[in-house]
């Protein structure tokens, strides 16, 4: 019995590196081209923007490579609007949110998001990120393109809106791609980020380890990792190491309020721990007991508004003192 179990680890510690190799060749390239999974979920927005008072119109940005973005702009409702109740009715709809969706979901997945900040008086950018929904644009990069997107659609925004103050607000994919955005954009003063990811090689750890360990992604399936990096950097043309938001919080210190639940599988808190921990800027960690992944807010609503609300305040209040910030808020060359 002993010799035969002896074969058996044997043979799992040989085999499963190689299965593990073999897996990440064959899904390597597919991580830069999700699956639209999830529908335009239409009526459930046209049924928020009727319990808002909002409206939204088409927006439709070119990126710097000619990649055509597709979105909206969502414009929250006057307060001389009758009938609606807005929790700010102070808020003249010329502070806005650029809100980014998670991976293989497209512009409708952030509609309770959108709710409760409409209801605040926060006007709206939610687009379709490249090679989702309706966007263009041959694959998913994490942040390495999306990031010089988020430039162009803030420049379309500052060139046909009344923009007083900019804020962002991203999950999962969205999260990590808001925080790069914020780090080469200065228009966005502060970042709501829930559950992003601290780069791209080390959330492969948690998916190579099955979710069950990041342990499992550093050694017996390491090869997994391995060859699936290697694809990426081949055909996306970076380092998987620099689609890193935690880079970007160390690069430019704005403002960052980050979430994570203590039953995320998928990315969990130790993620957001170190970007944290890497943030040169003022800074906030909300770690929601017993939620699981990009379920904070409907784990938690009132506190999760509550907190979203107070830190955009707080946000707008710092750099409405602070003329440098203000300047290039207002689209002022040289920001």
């Amino acid at each position: 019995m002993k010799h035969r179990l002896f074969y058996i680890v044997i043979a799992i510690l040989v085999i499963a590196p190689l299965g593990a190799a073999a897996a990440g060749i064959l899904i390597g390239g597919g991580i830069l081209h999700p699956m639209n999974l999830n529908p335009n979920r239409l009526d459930e927005a046209r049924q928020m923007l009727a319990r808002t008072g909002a409206t939204k119109e088409d927006f439709v940005v070119r990126a710097p490579d000619g990649v055509e973005l597709r979105g909206w702009k969502i414009h929250a409702a006057s307060r001389t609007v009758s009938g609606y109740v807005l929790t700010n009715p102070e808020r003249t709809g010329d502070e806005w949110v650029f809100l980014f969706h998670g991976v293989s979901d497209n512009r409708t997945g952030d509609l309770g998001y959108s709710e409760f900040l409409l209801r605040n008086g926060y006007s709206l950018v939610v687009m379709d990120s490249r090679a989702h929904g309706q966007s263009g644009g041959a694959m998913a990069t994490y942040g390495w393109l999306e990031r010089y997107d988020t430039v162009a659609v803030t420049n379309a925004l500052f060139s046909t809106e009344h923009v007083h103050h900019l804020y962002a607000l991203g999950v999962s994919m969205g999260a990590a791609i808001a925080l790069q955005s914020a780090a080469v954009e200065p228009r966005i003063e502060a970042v709501v980020a829930e559950d992003p990811f601290e780069n791209l090689r080390e959330v492969s750890y948690d998916y190579a380890g099955l979710r069950l360990s990041p342990l499992l992604g550093k050694t017996l399936f390491r090869p997994a990792v391995y060859f699936a990096m290697r694809a990426v950097q081949k055909e996306g043309g970076f380092s998987p190491d620099d689609v890193s938001p935690e880079k970007a919080v160390a690069a430019r210190p704005f403002p960052v309020l980050l979430i994570c639940g203590t039953r995320d599988r998928t990315i969990p808190c130790r993620h957001a721990e170190r970007i944290y921990a890497a943030a040169r800027g003022p800074k906030q960690l909300w770690i929601v007991p017993g939620a699981d992944h990009a379920s904070a807010f409907g784990h938690s609503p009132a506190e999760y508004e509550r907190r979203v609300i107070a830190f955009f305040e707080e946000a707008g209040k710092s750099s409405d003192g602070n003329s440098e910030v203000r300047q290039r808020c207002r689209g002022i060359p040289g920001a």
